[in-house]
């Protein structure tokens, strides 16, 4: 990963209510133009580190207390969310966050105020909406509906809708898979590589389908209690066995694996640390 680097994270720790260490010298990099999976088990630190991108850790009493983020090569870790916003980086957080009682139209109109700090002009954010609108058509047959009464892969839909609207360098997705069948996570996936191929738009992706997340990454980071423990192209990861059967799901020849195995691949994860 030598290229530009639109978000770099070096040597991060957090800690929450100045006692709880969540992320332990945290570093990754998202080049310019790509798309990369943040993967590990629940409780790793993968939400804590897109709010620590994105300026949200002090909603939760949380706090980088040492190491650098810097986005699009400037130090950003002392900016405020909605500087963030209006410099290109964009937080669509897990559980969708929509204005439930807004219509679809509305909730894009108010993802305007992201640009400049006031409604951007007519004919822009019609431009916006119109190009949200072809990525989702469904959104433009339920524009004048209450979000809240869409479904939830519709209201994914409108929140990836939300961060385009606000023309993004950078977009940090948080469990855009969760809860949604199937075919709505391979169709909501299949978009956000056609926005990333199409638009260049930067984005770290955190999400517990392991599988669909490598398919439309370019390079990918394995989080383990709060520090990463492997990262590579994401043809190697998927080629790596550990990761075939333990977030792939994949046991290979062998069968799967019995609970003594896996105590000791936890064991021997340690390789990593």
């Amino acid at each position: 990963m030598t290229a530009h680097a639109i978000l770099d994270i070096s040597n991060i720790e957090v800690v929450y209510n100045k006692t709880i260490q969540v992320l332990r010298g945290l570093s990754l990099k998202v080049e310019a133009g790509k798309v990369v999976a943040l993967l590990g088990s629940n409780g790793a630190g993968k939400s804590t580190t897109l709010k620590a991108v994105s300026g949200l850790l002090a909603l939760e009493d949380g706090d980088v207390t040492s190491g650098a983020i810097t986005f699009d090569g400037a130090p950003s870790g002392a900016l405020k969310p909605h500087d963030l916003v209006r410099r290109g980086l964009f937080h669509v957080m897990e559980g969708r966050r929509i204005f439930e009682d807004l219509s679809v139209e509305e909730n894009l109109v108010a993802a305007t105020y992201a640009l400049t700090g006031r409604k951007a002009s007519s004919g822009k954010a019609s431009s916006s909406f119109d190009a949200v609108y072809e990525y989702f058509p469904r959104l433009h047959e339920r524009r004048n509906g209450r979000a809240g009464y869409l479904s939830g892969g519709e209201q994914q839909m409108l929140a990836i809708g939300r961060a385009l609207v606000a023309e993004p360098k950078l977009i940090l997705l948080d469990e855009p898979s969760l809860g949604l069948s199937p075919k709505l996570v391979e169709e909501i996936f299949t978009i956000i590589a056609r926005i990333n191929r199409e638009r260049g738009v930067s984005m770290l992706l955190v999400e517990q389908n392991a599988a669909v997340a490598l398919a439309v990454s370019h390079y990918g980071y394995i989080m383990e209690t709060g520090k990463i423990v492997l990262d590579g192209p994401t043809e190697r990861l998927m080629a790596d066995q550990d990761v075939r059967e333990f977030y792939l799901g994949m046991a290979g020849e062998a069968g799967a694996k019995s609970y003594r195995d896996i105590k000791h691949y936890k064991r021997r994860k340690r390789w990593l640390s």
